[in-house]
């Protein structure tokens, strides 16, 4: 009975074994969530892949790089993302869910440059902003008007309360959700860019880093940020019907659209592929895609996409992404994440 017990026991290990290694197995599609702003170039990779391989051609959906981040750290299986992408590294935080979570093994692969801008109906004048104009309009409490060393709420309504040769229109941007990527690297770059410019806030930063964060990366909720959520195309439309309107989005969507909205100039430098490619324009960040090892060799076609994102036709310098608003990433960057991809090299953060 007890042989009969511990045979029974180790079957049902076996099978737990076999049904771990094999959850991914009957999806026969890479299935790719994350960031809005990777979302067009990985569409065009997957469109690309679909055409010339025999394998299908994967899904992605765009849930913003935080939402894609916790259905890549859910688990692994069949009911979890293979690839997630990211326009921010992933956080420390993030890494520990996935690891506690059983997602051992994640590679990371930075695809290369984007800026994040501020943009307008063609139809409008083109604003010329510094970073302290955008923490001024757009933080939840700034310094007060009246001087000394203390917040208030935002008073400001106009960009000409800000700075007195900007225009006098209603602040009105719309921008992406505390979800996204862009979000994160809009409050690091433009609006912190713009706080520490402020000396007695950027004195707080040694005695309280929590505060000091606190200040420079919480939005006003009062209505002049709108949260439009994670479709930039709908932005896009909304600055159309809106001229003196504002809206937050990656390069390439203003790329893209060129013919209907322009980006604003910040800190002297106008948003174009040079300015960022040459890191001139001051709010441009890396972008990346992270992919779970487990799945590889169950769901099929994940090295062979990750390959064509990889190659030089895509990523590279004269590759279809560029021609989509990528910046590519200097040559020795490349070379060194297409190696570390194929090799599927486990990402370690400590």
């Amino acid at each position: 009975m007890l042989k009969k017990g511990l045979t029974l026991m180790a079957a049902s290990l076996l099978i737990g074994s076999l049904a771990q290694n094999s959850q991914a197995a009957g999806r026969n599609y890479i299935a790719i969530v994350g960031s809005s702003t990777v979302y067009p170039f990985a569409t065009t990779v997957a469109e690309q892949f679909g055409k010339t391989t025999r394998f299908k051609t994967p899904k992605i959906e765009s849930t913003g790089s935080g939402g894609g981040m916790k259905l890549f750290c859910a688990g692994n299986g069949i009911d979890t993302p293979d690839i997630t992408n990211a326009s921010r590294r992933i956080k420390k935080s993030e890494y520990e869910k996935c690891q506690k979570n059983g997602v051992k093994g994640i590679t990371e692969v930075k695809i290369g440059y984007d800026g994040i801008v501020l943009a307008n109906a063609k139809s409008a004048p083109q604003m010329k902003l510094t970073k302290k104009d955008i923490f001024l309009a757009l933080a939840k409490d700034v310094p007060d008007p009246k001087g000394g060393e203390k917040l208030v709420a935002n008073p400001y309504k106009t960009w000409k309360d800000v700075n007195p040769s900007l225009p006098d229109n209603k602040i009105e941007v719309m921008g992406p959700p505390p979800t996204s990527g862009t979000r994160d690297a809009f409050a690091e770059l433009a609006m912190e860019g713009g706080c520490k410019k402020i000396g007695w806030i950027k004195a707080i930063k040694k005695k309280d880093k929590k505060q000091y964060k606190g200040i420079c990366h919480t939005v006003r909720e009062d209505g002049a940020y709108i949260e439009a959520g994670e479709n930039d195309n709908l932005i896009v439309q909304k600055l159309e019907a809106n001229p003196m309107a504002l809206g937050i989005f990656g390069f390439s969507y203003l790329d893209q659209n060129a013919d209907k909205i322009q980006g604003s100039i910040v800190g002297g430098q106008a948003p174009t592929f040079e300015n960022i490619a040459a890191g001139k324009y001051p709010v441009s960040r890396p972008l990346y895609f992270y992919i779970k090892d487990s799945h590889v060799g169950v769901v099929p076609g994940i090295p062979e996409y990750v390959a064509e994102f990889t190659s030089e036709k895509a990523w590279g310098p004269d590759g279809y992404l560029a021609d989509k608003g990528l910046i590519p990433a200097p040559d020795a960057e490349r070379k060194q994440f297409a190696a570390d991809a194929g090799a599927l090299k486990p990402l370690v953060l400590k």
